[in-house]
């Protein structure tokens, strides 16, 4: 189990980490936004409510990449403008989240930070997932990173997201969270990088 020693240490490392990135990056980002913001004819800094660590909700931020209109789970794609698929599909879109990173709302690594009505419901052992700051990426998010395609094949993408790969995202996430480590999101990190 994450120790509150292990917690600081990975809080360290995060900060040092994003203010070490935050200088070669910030010119991308801002690029990415103007073109966002041209390409989808809104604001391109999309801003969403997540549930945090311990069930604390914050503003996640993110690269504007879907048309305006109503959006649903398993056609988010079809939503997104050609510039926005690319973001999506690149993960590009996640760069914002470095300030998140830097603010303490999130880790590079830990459970994908969801929005409310799912980790805000969790009971008994489960709740260890909230030990842990939500991450950029993670364990659940590098074994779904396809998971907007998966959904596109179902009937009732909801109904699957809600049984089937939130169950298997909540049993992955604590693992993650018992069997904790340093080297493990080092590891994480870099397959994150270069398993794309």
């Amino acid at each position: 189990m994450i120790t509150k020693k292990q917690l600081r240490t990975k809080r360290l490392f995060d900060v040092l980490l994003v203010l070490f990135l935050l200088p070669f990056l910030m010119v991308p980002i801002i690029v990415l936004i103007v073109i966002a913001t041209i390409d989808t004819k809104k604001y391109g800094v999309f801003v969403q409510k997540r549930v945090g660590q311990h069930g604390k909700p914050f503003k996640i931020y993110k690269i504007r990449t879907l048309k305006e209109g109503t959006h649903r789970l398993g056609h988010l794609d079809k939503s997104a403008t050609s510039f926005g698929k690319f973001l999506r599909k690149t993960k590009l879109d996640e760069l914002p989240q470095l300030f998140n990173v830097l603010r303490g709302d999130m880790s590079f690594v830990g459970p994908r930070p969801d929005i409310q009505g799912f980790a805000d419901e969790l009971v008994g052992d489960d709740r260890i997932i909230l030990l842990v700051k939500p991450g950029v990426t993670g364990e659940a998010t590098l074994k779904y990173k396809d998971e907007e395609k998966v959904l596109e094949r179902q009937k009732d993408p909801e109904h699957y997201n809600r049984t089937i790969i939130w169950v298997d995202k909540v049993k992955i996430n604590k693992n993650y969270v018992k069997n904790y480590s340093f080297y493990l999101d080092l590891k994480l990190i870099l397959k994150s990088i270069f398993n794309r």
